[in-house]
């Protein structure tokens, strides 16, 4: 059965009885990790995270519902299967309530152990099969991370780290252009992460002055300067147990990088004009538009500090590469902004279609969102067109390329669809053209959100 190589995770502080179910599960066919206590079960599960875990109710330093619990804050989804005593009904209740899967009797029996552990997995696919169709209809209407929208190739990498990053504390600094949605993935991390019931706080560290930027982050004293005339808590102590999102971060002054680094370094500051120390545990996620290893070299940036904040990264795609997002974008605009203007419009026409395919979108997401309330607002009919769209499409040059300085995507993108163009869009004839293979082109139209149109 495909359930034999899955992972159990055996917890019992009675060294024989672990032993035990080690050698009869390893002879029948599952991998097996032994704990003897609830610390130690935990650091194994995050090593090696288990398909199943086993145990015991009664254990020294945790026991076995405090295990639990902590089990499904990291994974929701594992079946924890717990031992209890013989005729010990209630605490097999307690278990069961707090989100045991089963629980089998001490002395367990091995052959009823094989039973509930093969239902429990059996459970766990099933529930793992559910969630993935739901992910596939999410997706299906456009929906990615925590409510972002956007399917495409770029997106999903993005998507998949912010996942593996978000139950960790690591710093995680967000690149990409302005208007990309750097200040949404952060949000997103937060609320996926074990810190999501507590503060969200950001602070745009560009709109504000050196001196007015320290008080902000770290607070300040009654006093410690004209106008001060109460202690004021910072943005580093009002996230306490929760995130701080720090936005703009390549524009902040050698001096604030200095104390910053402090703060991640060491997790204590003190506030201005103050000298007592204030530990604070925040998870700092950084944002900037800037090429900060390009800073650092320059001297503009320090070195250190941006190796603390850069422990995970993550680079935010321009809207001109996310291919039919921009379209699933759009439709999401419209429907609220029609929404909010009492509106009923169905939606675009085939011009209007191709217009938003076709824009450069130097703007990103925030240009799109204005472009599509401004049409929402001064359309007349029931279906918005070219021109009620408030921008122009680029303007190209004689040539093979677009614009100067366009990207390699760019350029390709560019390339396929014009070439398609020029051969009524067959897809052999400008494969044969650009001596590339037909399958990499309706990769590429599929991308582009496109690939219903040439076959």
């Amino acid at each position: 059965m495909a359930n034999r190589k899955a992972r159990v995770l055996v917890v019992d502080d009675e060294a024989s009885a672990r032993a035990g179910l080690e050698k009869l599960l390893k002879q029948d066919g599952y991998a097996v990790d032994v704990a003897e206590d609830g610390e130690k079960a935990l650091a194994l599960a995050t090593e090696s995270p288990p398909d199943v875990v086993v145990t015991d109710l009664k254990m020294p330093r945790m026991d076995g519902i405090e295990l639990l619990g902590k089990l499904h804050a990291q994974d929701g989804n594992l079946p924890v299967i717990v031992a209890t005593a013989f005729g010990d009904v209630t605490t097999a209740v307690t278990a069961m309530r707090a989100g045991a899967e089963d629980f089998v009797t001490k002395p367990i029996e091995f052959d009823a152990l094989l039973v509930v552990l093969e239902r429990a997995l059996e459970r766990r696919e099933l529930r793992v099969e559910a969630e993935n169709l739901r992910r596939q209809l999410r997706e299906r209407d456009g929906e990615g991370l925590q409510g972002l929208i956007g399917t495409s190739g770029p997106m999903q990498k993005v998507y998949r780290v912010a996942r593996q990053v978000a139950g960790s504390r690591a710093t995680v600094l967000v690149t990409g252009e302005s208007g990309t949605g750097k200040g949404e993935i952060a949000r997103a991390i937060h609320a996926l992460s074990p810190r999501a019931k507590q503060p969200f706080i950001s602070l745009h560290c560009a709109a504000l002055a050196e001196s007015l930027l320290e008080s902000e982050l770290f607070g300040h004293e009654k006093g410690s300067f004209t106008g001060a005339d109460k202690r004021r808590l910072g943005r580093f102590e009002q996230a306490h147990g929760g995130t701080l999102f720090l936005d703009e971060i390549g524009d902040i002054s050698q001096l604030t990088q200095v104390k910053l680094l402090r703060v991640l370094q060491e997790r204590t500051f003190e506030r201005v004009g103050g000298n007592e120390p204030i530990k604070v545990d925040v998870r700092v996620i950084a944002a900037t538009n800037r090429d900060l290893a390009d800073d650092v070299s320059a001297g503009r940036f320090r070195e250190d500090l941006y190796y603390r904040l850069n422990v995970v990264h993550i680079e935010m795609p321009p809207l001109r590469l996310r291919g039919a997002d921009v379209i699933v974008l759009a439709n999401h605009f419209l429907q609220r902004f029609a929404q909010e203007n009492h509106k009923r419009i169905e939606g675009f026409s085939e011009t209007a279609r191709a217009k938003i395919l076709g824009f450069r979108w130097p703007g990103n997401v925030r240009a799109l969102e204005n472009a599509i309330e401004r049409a929402v607002v001064l359309c007349e009919g029931a279906v918005i067109d070219a021109d009620d769209l408030p921008f122009e499409a680029v303007p190209e040059i004689q040539g093979s390329l677009r614009i100067p300085g366009a990207t390699m995507a760019e350029i390709e993108r560019y390339s396929i669809l014009k070439t398609l163009e020029a051969v009524d869009g067959s897809t052999a004839r400008a494969a044969d053209l650009l001596d590339i293979s037909v399958r990499t082109i309706q990769y590429r139209l599929n991308e582009y959100g496109l690939g219903k149109l040439h076959r």
